[in-house]
C-alpha cells in the first residue's frame, strides 16, 4: 500500500538539506548503503556535482546479525574510489531505522581509511532506534507500527516511490 508520502518531494527536501549542509565543507565525498540509498547517493551525486567522488557500500558483512542472519542473494560489491583519509563522507541510507545498519557502514568505511567526518543523511526516520544513531539530514519522520517497513523503490525513469512492506 503507498503511504501519503511523495517521495520524489522528500528528496527534493533531502537534496536541499545536503546543499545547504555541505556548503562550506570541504572534501567532500558521497557513499550510498545498497540499494535505496545508494540509489538516493547517484542522485545526490549529480546534483552536488560529486560524481567522481561517489561510492557505494553493501554492510552485509558488517551487520551484527550477520551470524544468525546469513548472506543473502543480492550482495554486491562495496566501491569506494577515492581516498576516504581526511574528506568529509556523507553516508546516506533511504531508511533510518534501529541504527544498526548505519552503525555497520561506519565499520565499514574506517577499512578504507579515516575520514574527517561522517555525516548521514536518510530520507525517511522512521524511529525505533537501538543504537545511538542521528541523521544530520532528514526529509521527513514516519511512524509505523511493529511489522511494517518502508520500502523505497526507483522507478525506470529514475523517479522515487515509497511503499509500507507488510511483514
Amino acid at each position: 500500500m503507498p503511504i501519503s508520502k511523495d517521495a520524489e518531494a522528500l528528496y527534493r527536501v533531502l537534496e536541499q538539506q545536503v546543499r545547504d549542509g555541505l556548503a562550506t565543507a570541504d572534501k567532500v565525498a558521497i557513499v550510498g548503503i545498497y540499494s535505496g540509498g545508494a540509489w538516493l547517493a547517484e542522485r545526490l551525486a549529480a546534483a552536488l556535482q560529486l560524481e567522481e567522488r561517489l561510492g557505494f557500500l553493501d554492510v552485509s558483512f558488517y551487520r551484527d546479525d550477520y551470524a544468525s542472519k546469513g548472506l543473502r542473494p543480492d550482495v554486491r560489491p562495496s566501491q569506494i574510489p577515492f581516498d576516504v583519509d581526511g574528506a568529509t563522507i556523507l553516508l546516506v541510507d533511504d531508511v533510518l531505522y534501529t541504527g544498526r545498519t548505519t552503525r555497520a557502514a561506519i565499520n565499514e568505511l574506517f577499512d578504507y581509511g579515516r575520514p574527517k567526518r561522517i555525516m548521514l543523511a536518510a530520507l525517511v526516520d522512521r524511529g525505533g532506534r537501538e543504537l545511538p544513531v542521528a541523521a544530520d539530514f532528514v526529509a521527513d519522520k514516519v511512524n509505523l507500527d511493529d511489522g511494517e517497513s518502508l520500502v523505497l523503490q526507483r522507478g525506470e525513469d529514475g523517479t522515487f516511490s515509497l511503499t509500507v512492506d507488510h511483514a
